[in-house]
């Protein structure tokens, strides 16, 4: 179990992005399927989320998601999915992500980015990397990332 001391190890870490893989299962994306999970600073889950359709719509009725569907066009997709970082933060109930770490499965995108430096949420420790973003923005944000 995660220590509430606000020390981080090793095993807080794996425990922590294992908490994010595990979320990613939950996802439908057919081409992506990505975790995030809000730690505070004394090393207690805040929130899990993962890249789904917002609450009430149905992936069912999505072009990517009918038999038979043409190539999956990604920037439809992104037009309509949420992504698994913004789930977190907008999941979190009344906790407090200020002062907090997002552990993700996929690196970050621009929008995710903008999304976490606004939350207050000061490290970004990431899975696999993204090829279409560089981290900027979490950089220009203060925002450690590893």
């Amino acid at each position: 179990m995660a220590s509430s001391t606000g020390y981080r190890n090793s095993v807080d870490e794996e425990y922590f992005m294992a908490l994010a893989l595990l979320s990613s299962f939950r996802s439908k994306d057919p081409e992506s399927r990505v975790g995030a999970c809000i730690v505070s600073q004394q090393n207690q889950v805040l929130s899990l989320g993962y890249n789904d359709m917002p609450r009430g719509c149905m992936d069912e009725d999505m072009p990517w998601a009918r038999e038979g569907a043409p190539n999956i066009n990604i920037e439809l997709e992104h037009m309509y999915v949420c992504h698994a970082e913004l789930n977190a933060i907008v999941n979190k109930n009344s906790a407090d992500v200020r002062g907090g770490r997002v552990y993700v499965t996929l690196f970050p995108c621009n929008e995710c980015a903008k999304l976490i430096i606004q939350s207050g949420i000061v490290e970004v420790v990431y899975l696999r990397t993204r090829e279409d973003s560089d981290g900027t923005l979490l950089r220009e944000g203060g925002i450690k990332y590893s």
